[in-house]
């Protein structure tokens, strides 16, 4: 399921990059026909020599793509996520289990293969499945799962709420970013998720696991905030590097703090509808937010470009982290294996709710 869903979703990319080529094409060839009609020397065609000059600047090959930028790019995009790994980890440290940082590791970006099949609960499965163990129990690791899921995906809404407030004029947008930050925040509040794990009566599948969620605190809560925020940033900065990689990319960038602003909402906002949408990657979603968001300053074209080639990025990166973490990395025993003090990092006590 996962390889048919990372399969499905690059084949998506490159039919959106050859579609938008050829309605480029066609473009061109309706400006010609038209322009053949004008007088030479006329203001007409003039201005259709220009258009046309703009249209073929947009044109180009993949060939023409700096693979460079596109190497940075997936370096800060899974740079961007380590944030959120570390707050897993944490949480899954506050929740009274005892992973290893090699074994969260390996869970985390494996997990993250999940998103490409519709429905996205193979992102629970995965993480939960590999870093099961004798120290850390399944169910209180897929209640994790969820702990840091929807705080990236709060974290990202506010972000992008407070800069749309900055530089944006476009209301709807700004509303849709504070119902995603609502939507994915308020279950996260200690009290309520905790509320909510009572409501799903997940003490019958774990004895245990109220001992587990009254680990979770405000504390835990407001370190993954701030750290996950700087994830976020670095996301930002992986469609930056994206557009660089782009003919003319560079040059229709803005100057380095206004263009981070706009790419870090870019980014964050786009991300999370497409989270929530539960489509596969959130493809469409996320790539019309991109789009839409991008467009003033990028044009239409480049936008678009920037969005499939991000897509595709993210998609290599991630395959190429899984598959170096799942052939060098070991996952947890199955045998039993008490916590050994050296290898294992300890919760803060102050991340335990008093």
């Amino acid at each position: 399921l996962v390889a048919f869903g990372i399969a499905r979703s690059a084949r998506q990319a490159m039919r959106d990059f050859q579609s938008q080529q050829a309605n480029l094409n066609k473009q061109l060839e309706a400006l010609d026909a038209e322009a053949a009609a004008y007088s030479h020397g006329s203001a007409e065609l003039q201005a259709a020599n220009e258009q046309r000059e703009a249209l073929l600047a947009q044109r180009f090959s993949l060939r023409q793509i700096e693979p460079g930028w596109l190497l940075v790019a997936g370096v800060l995009y899974l740079a961007g996520l380590a944030p959120c790994w570390l707050f897993w980890h944490a949480t899954l440290l506050a929740m009274d289990q005892r992973p290893r940082l090699h074994e969260s590791l390996r869970a985390f970006y494996l997990g993250h293969l999940g998103k490409y099949v519709p429905g996205k609960a193979l992102v629970v499965v995965l993480r939960a499945g590999q870093i099961r163990s004798p120290r850390v129990d399944t169910t209180v690791a897929a209640c994790s799962v969820f702990v840091e899921t929807l705080t990236m995906m709060a974290v990202g809404a506010s972000l992008a709420a407070a800069i749309l407030l900055l530089i944006s004029r476009s209301w709807w947008l700004w509303l849709l970013a504070v119902g995603l930050m609502l939507a994915a925040g308020v279950p996260t509040l200690p009290p309520i998720f905790r509320r909510v794990v009572r409501m799903l009566q997940l003490k019958r599948l774990n004895p245990r696991i109220e001992r587990a969620i009254a680990g979770l605190s405000f504390r835990l809560t407001a370190i993954g905030w701030l750290s996950i925020s700087v994830g976020w940033v670095l996301l930002g900065a992986s469609l930056w590097a994206t557009l660089r990689a782009i003919p003319g990319g560079a040059a229709a960038m803005p100057d380095l703090w206004p263009a981070m602003l706009l790419l870090t909402a870019t980014v964050t906002l786009a991300m999370v509808a497409g989270f929530l949408s539960l489509l596969p990657g959130g493809v469409g979603v996320r790539d019309y937010l991109i789009i839409t968001l991008l467009a003033a300053e990028f044009g239409p074209v480049l936008s678009l470009c920037a969005a499939i080639l991000l897509r595709l990025v993210w998609l290599l990166s991630e395959v190429l982290i899984s598959a170096i973490l799942y052939g060098f990395v070991p996952r947890p025993p199955d045998y039993a294996d008490p916590p050994n003090d050296a290898d294992a990092v300890h919760c803060d006590p102050g991340l335990q709710r008093s």
